[in-house]
């Protein structure tokens, strides 16, 4: 059976704040750590109001602070918005306080808007290939210590800090199999080019130092509860924040509704449908069965579950859910 990993966006509810949902944070990381989740990962994001982790490394510090034994990492940074040296730093401080448990997710998507876009990066020209040759040089900053180098990742040099890349398209599957590194496909929230991303990952892949073999990670939306009926109503959240979102309307997650589908309107319902794909509703026993499946069609090496919910317990009962059905499936 794949690895089981969780991502964590630091949801700020409706009535909610920053503190609670960063709080929220630490609380859910600890106990994914004793349900034997492998990895926990939060991502960048900018000018979201319902999203409290913009400052990744910051949080992954105070994710790892709080844990002893579980991965921590970014799913990802947002590498065109910062130096390739700026992020060789914070992560090779984060690994000089966490050694051996960070990890370093990369996108090339800007994470937000195009004006907050132009106020990270001040401008907006860009070259294609501008982001693999990041990708190399944040690379270049890890390794053993060259003395005819001028610039030096302090802390940083020398370090294992595994990279991985992210993406939701084939650009990304076909840089992961050129550098030889482990991908992670957006499939919780972009699964459109999902196997075809999969068949240019594997069937391309160049081995490298960091990685001998192929290794793929993919999203997966899970609703977990003690009855499907209890599920699809805090479900609803997620499927009204993702209307928001393609309404142009991004704000903190909303509070479930009861009967929330039986009042939307078949155009409505096909976008959750398409948003969705990659999800699973119901008990334990219920997303073994779409977990098992979705592995086999995929096989996938590790599955990084987000469990989008407006109840801090209710999102707590959901993962430690995704955790008991991926136990009772077996190795």
């Amino acid at each position: 059976m794949a690895k089981l990993s969780l991502l964590d966006l630091s949801i700020i509810t409706e009535g909610g704040t920053a503190a609670d949902a960063l709080a929220n944070t630490l609380d859910l990381a600890k106990h994914a750590e004793r349900w034997g989740y492998h990895r926990y990962w939060v991502a960048e994001h900018h000018n979201l109001s319902g999203i409290a982790s913009a400052a990744t490394a910051v949080v992954i510090g105070h994710i790892a602070g709080g844990t002893s034994t579980m991965r921590v990492g970014s799913g990802g940074v947002m590498l065109p918005n910062h130096a390739p040296l700026i992020i060789a730093e914070q992560f090779g401080t984060l690994e000089s306080l966490y050694p051996g448990r960070i990890d370093l997710g990369l996108g090339r998507a800007p994470g937000t808007d195009q004006q907050t876009s132009r106020a990270l990066r001040r401008t907006l020209s860009s070259d294609p290939d501008d982001f693999p040759r990041d990708v190399i040089e944040l690379q270049s900053y890890f390794q053993v210590q060259d003395p005819s180098r001028r610039v030096h990742a302090v802390p940083g040099v020398g370090l294992n800090v595994p990279i991985w890349i992210l993406g939701s398209s084939l650009f990304g599957a076909q840089l992961a199999a050129a550098l030889g590194l482990p991908y992670a496909f957006a499939s919780h929230f972009a699964p459109a080019a999902l196997m075809q991303a999969i068949d240019v990952y594997r069937d391309r892949f160049q081995p490298s130092e960091q990685l001998k073999e192929s290794y793929l990670m993919l999203g997966f939306n899970v609703f977990g509860a003690d009855s499907e009926e209890r599920a699809r109503y805090h479900k609803s959240s997620a499927q009204q924040s993702t209307l928001n979102l393609r309404r142009g309307r991004p704000g903190p997650l909303p509070p479930p509704i009861e009967d929330f589908e039986a009042q939307l309107s078949p155009p409505e319902l096909h976008v959750l449908d398409e948003a969705h794909v990659c999800s699973a509703t119901g008990t334990a026993q219920m997303l073994r069965t779409e977990l098992e499946a979705f592995i086999e069609r995929t096989g996938a090496d590790e599955l990084m579950v987000s469990s989008q919910i407006f109840d801090h317990e209710a999102r707590l009962r959901s993962f430690e859910v995704a955790a008991q059905a991926m136990q009772v499936a077996g190795p």
